[in-house]
């Protein structure tokens, strides 16, 4: 991306010796890490906190954790909306990172009073004695459950779109430090985690939630004041009207002189004169959706809702192009954050002890965790030098073969968590080691190294200017959509297998069939594998993904296509 369209904090051009770089993003990395440090170990192991201490079902506890987590994803959408069209990304942050950090002030006090628990009970031994929480108690734990995920969503997406804001994609050097920031935004994200599943986890575990809750919100604290000492050195976007209004209007527009022919002659087209344009980039016109362009066809009605500018047309393009990437990374997706969860109840299961020492469930995290950031290290440091030599493409391989690689890899984690439960069931209580989990976790750890960072580079690379946080947006959509369909699919299974008592009902784990509901899951990312190889196959990319002197220099669409897969 070029420079034009970035100041720094008093408004001015910015210097690029001076502002943006590693140094700018290094602020930003330490927000990311200190918010995860908090994030992470709840989404994991707040089903233990739910069904402990609220006493709710595994399947609600369950679906509460994958919402949750769905939530965040959702919410970064509203977050992008502003920061795209009203609000500098950096002050975004500083809006919603309080909201972030009321929401754990919040779920801390129901922590610390009783009197806002179920009544005490023995969830483990005599389930059916427990009361799940509810009435005025339920309507707090709910706020608090869903201020955070408000404040995180904003907070998320703003920061990718901020650090991907300091580097200049026309410059061959910095395009190779975005690549890199996106990869070290992953490690960062698991160093936070790290740090909260070995500590925040066994606060919550041993010294009580209420405290847990404390640490996550001053975590969140810290990371925001850092963010905030590097105002000087960041580059900043300035927002330029709802990208949503923009396209929104091509439609409107199209649909209107739906009757018009689409002239072949550019001139014919409506240009935006210069200085007039709302978009920071100057799109050409590209085939395909020849529908689209008519609405910029000068009919003589120049209103904003009937005539468009060829950039806007070029916007509302590269979203449907988007679109069926988006579709099937969804279905890719869904078995992710299913698998994640139930995860964390099979350990809770099995022998957890490690010497003399038992480990919580949601530690064992530790174990993918570890492994992601040894492979991004690795990756980032040796192979993406070696394999950009052979392929000549930026990132080594194109973000859509890193995000394929990552679905092949979680079909196979899948399979591997349907062997072990099927292998726990038949053993007797308390006698199978915990870390029979470890394949399952290990395949986890790829997937996150290749599709995680490869759709997060992927809808960012290709949004256009004006819609970089929008495109970060719709990657963090794909996990949000991805948890709330797997929800969905909990009960359109438990209702499938009522008359067998439910793979995924009943108080515990050996009550059901987990086993082959992860087989399902196996089948089901099968299927989802061989959609998105088509669709990756198919897609044409924006900018050659190779390397070259200038991001907008561009290449035949087959050379493009090709790169695609």
């Amino acid at each position: 991306m070029a420079l034009e369209g970035l100041v720094d904090w008093k408004g001015q051009p910015v210097n690029p010796k001076r502002h943006g770089g590693m140094k700018a993003t290094m602020f930003i990395h330490f927000l990311v890490v200190m918010t995860n440090i908090g994030n992470i170990p709840m989404l994991l192991n707040v089903v233990s906190y739910l069904h402990g201490t609220m006493h709710m079902g595994i399947a609600d506890a369950s679906t509460t954790a994958t919402n949750l987590y769905g939530a965040i994803c959702v919410f970064t959408l509203f977050g992008a909306f502003i920061s795209d069209s009203y609000i500098k990304r950096f002050y975004t942050i500083l809006i919603f990172a309080p909201i972030e950090i009321l929401g754990y002030m919040l779920l801390a006090c129901q922590a610390h009073f009783p009197s806002l628990h179920p009544p005490p009970c023995d969830i483990t031994n005599h389930p059916d004695e427990c009361t799940a929480v509810s009435g005025r108690n339920l309507g707090l734990l709910t706020l608090g459950l869903w201020v955070i995920p408000l404040g995180e969503g904003a907070v998320r997406v703003c920061a990718a779109a901020l650090g991907g804001d300091q580097f200049d994609g026309g410059d061959p050097r910095e395009l190779r430090g975005k690549i890199s920031f996106f990869n070290w935004f992953a490690f960062c994200i698991s160093l936070g985690g790290l740090v909260g599943l070995v500590f925040v986890v066994w606060v919550q575990n041993n010294e009580g939630w209420d405290l847990g809750f404390v640490l996550s919100a001053l975590a969140a604290l810290l990371g925001a004041v850092v963010l905030l000492a590097g105002l000087p050195f960041y580059r900043h976007q300035e927002p330029t009207g709802s990208p949503l209004t923009r396209i929104l209007q091509v439609f409107v527009s199209a649909f209107r002189k739906r009757n018009l022919p689409v002239p072949d002659n550019l001139m014919e087209m409506h240009h935006a004169a210069e200085g007039t344009c709302t978009s920071i980039e100057v799109l050409e016109r590209t085939s395909g959706f020849k529908f689209l362009d008519k609405a910029a066809v000068d009919d003589g009605d120049t209103r904003r809702w009937s005539l468009c500018t060829v950039t806007q047309v070029e916007e509302a393009k590269i979203i449907l192009r988007m679109l069926p990437i988006f579709l099937s990374s969804v279905l890719g997706y869904l078995p992710i954050p299913l698998l994640l969860t139930f995860s964390v109840q099979q350990g809770g299961t099995m022998d957890t002890r490690l010497g003399g020492t038992s480990i919580p469930p949601a530690s064992l995290f530790v174990i993918p965790v570890v492994f992601q950031m040894v492979i991004l290290v690795a990756y980032d440091r040796a192979a993406v030098p070696r394999l950009r030599r052979a392929t000549g493409y930026a990132g080594g391989i194109t973000p859509l073969q890193r995000i394929g690689a990552g679905f092949a890899s979680s079909v196979v984690a899948l399979a591997a968590a349907a062997a072990v439960e099927a292998r726990r069931r038949g053993s007797a209580a308390g006698r199978m080691s915990v870390f029979w989990l470890t394949p399952q976790f290990f395949l986890l750890g790829v997937m996150d190294v290749t599709s995680f960072v490869g759709l997060l580079e992927f809808f960012y690379s290709e949004a256009s200017a004006g819609m970089k946080s929008i495109g970060g947006a719709v990657f963090f959509c794909v996990l949000g959509a991805a948890s709330w369909l797997g929800s969905s699919l909990i009960r359109v299974v438990n209702r499938a297998t009522a008359r067998r008592g439910g793979w995924l009902g009943g108080a515990s784990l050996d009550a059901g069939r987990l086993d082959l509901f992860y087989w399902l899951l196996a089948l089901f990312g099968l299927v989802s594998l061989a959609l998105y190889v088509f669709c990756a196959w198919s897609y044409t990319y924006r900018h050659d993904p190779r390397m070259q002197s200038t991001e907008d220099d561009r290449v035949s669409p087959a050379a493009m296509k090709q790169a695609a897969v």
